[in-house]
């Protein structure tokens, strides 16, 4: 799919590029939608099956140094009453490998550019815009998860934009302390669906992150979906069923 690179982020602005074009989006409200434009992000699609009615969306989104192709490979299994879309991260680490930030885990615990992740969450909210908008998507049936960095992102644009999606799901990640400033107790947080899964062997991102998360989110929602796993930092077949279940 064409999108536009993303080479710089001001505050206020998107400055994009399209093979050596370069356009200044203005995001006065940190909302609105590029309209007439390539979407803001590389991306794969399934598109779904049903064309008689709206369909709902789901944006996968894949870990630090993977790609869209990552988790795309799951996309046959989801509903097929639902636009499947799996982003490509902004930043580009090596060819084929992207991230949504930067992030250290060489001290022992993540130390992560927040510069970036922040960028990162405002881009994603407006490419959410742009896909129910470019393929007539239900509003009320728009679901975000990811996995590791993917999830991280998940929780940040799902827990400060809780109005836009149904539901959320967090595969071994973790939630930004520097987002939770950002969000808002309310009604609309109240109602979203988190589906949180985590390997009880994980040595990048420890259980621990899952447990916190987790206890935090008892006090915004009681629509919390918690499960653990006798893996490390991986996907399971089991984990995914769980996941198909929930979103039935």
């Amino acid at each position: 799919m064409c999108a536009y690179p993303l080479y710089l982020y001001q505050p206020d602005y998107l400055l994009l590029s399209d093979r050596g074009n370069y356009k200044l989006i203005k995001m006065e409200n940190k909302n609105e939608t590029l309209k007439d434009t390539a979407l803001i992000l590389e991306y794969k699609i399934r598109e779904a099956h049903n064309q008689s009615q709206k369909p709902g969306l789901i944006v996968l989104l894949h870990g630090v140094g993977s790609n869209e192709e990552d988790l795309f490979r799951q996309a046959g299994k989801f509903p097929t009453d639902f636009v499947v879309v799996s982003a490509r991260a902004p930043y580009t680490l090596a060819p084929g490998r992207y991230a949504w930030f930067q992030v250290d885990l060489s001290k022992g615990k993540p130390v992560i550019n927040p510069e970036q992740a922040e960028k990162s969450r405002l881009v994603l909210n407006t490419f959410v815009n742009q896909l129910i908008e470019r393929y007539s998507i239900d509003a009320n049936k728009v679901y975000m998860g990811g996995f590791s960095q993917g999830g991280i992102m998940s929780y940040s644009v799902g827990l400060t934009f809780p109005q836009k999606f149904k539901g959320i799901f967090i595969l071994s990640s973790r939630l930004l302390p520097e987002v939770k400033p950002l969000i808002k107790a309310g009604a609309a947080l109240e109602q979203l669906k988190v589906f949180i899964a985590h390997g009880t062997h994980d040595e990048v991102l420890p259980l621990a992150y899952a447990h916190e998360a987790k206890a935090y989110l008892e006090e915004l929602t009681p629509n919390i979906t918690y499960n653990e796993y006798e893996m490390g930092h991986t996907t399971s077949e089991k984990e995914l069923a769980h996941l198909l279940e929930w979103l039935h």
